[in-house]
């Protein structure tokens, strides 16, 4: 799918995509199935005014269904591809370090959904700064409009595709 056009699509690569549709298909299958049997459990146990594990098994109902929706929204929407080329062209999926007001800064370009447990920092493409550095190489420069009016110049110092 490379429908650009859909401004809610995300960058997923292959595998982010695949370990996404695999956690779906747990939180809709098994996962349900779990939490129904706890909720059952607990309400078996009387008063549901006083029952924490009843009222701590719903809330984690309700977190688990706003992650199926989030998920099925994420996926029915995403565009795949493969890992970018390591070619040092900033795109989803490369892993940028730029400096920006006089210090060195890392992070994912892309959807926080590709970064896994990763650690690093996550901005989308479509972020001013995301949108700003697009398809600038190495040792280009990019400036945008901060939320605070003011404008914000960064350089490309490296572009690397993300490797989890």
């Amino acid at each position: 799918m490379t429908d650009t056009a859909n401004t809610s699509a995300s960058f997923l690569t292959q595998d982010a995509y695949d370990r996404l549709k695999a956690e779906l298909e747990h939180l809709s299958g098994e996962g349900r199935t779990d939490i129904a049997k706890r909720i059952e459990a607990a309400r078996d146990e009387g008063d549901l005014k006083e029952n924490g594990g009843y009222h701590a098994a719903k809330e984690e109902q309700g977190k688990m269904e706003a992650r199926i929706r989030q998920l099925e929204s994420l996926l029915r929407d995403a565009i795949v591809g493969e890992a970018p080329k390591d070619d040092g062209i900033v795109e989803p999926g490369m892993v940028v370090t730029v400096e920006m007001f006089g210090d060195e800064e890392k992070f994912l370009l892309g959807s926080r959904e590709i970064a896994g447990d990763s650690e690093l920092d996550v901005y989308s493409e479509k972020s001013p700064l995301g949108a700003a550095i697009m398809g600038k190489k190495k040792g280009e420069s990019a400036e945008y409009e901060a939320p605070n009016g003011k404008t914000v110049k960064v350089k490309i110092l490296d572009a690397t595709p993300y490797t989890d």
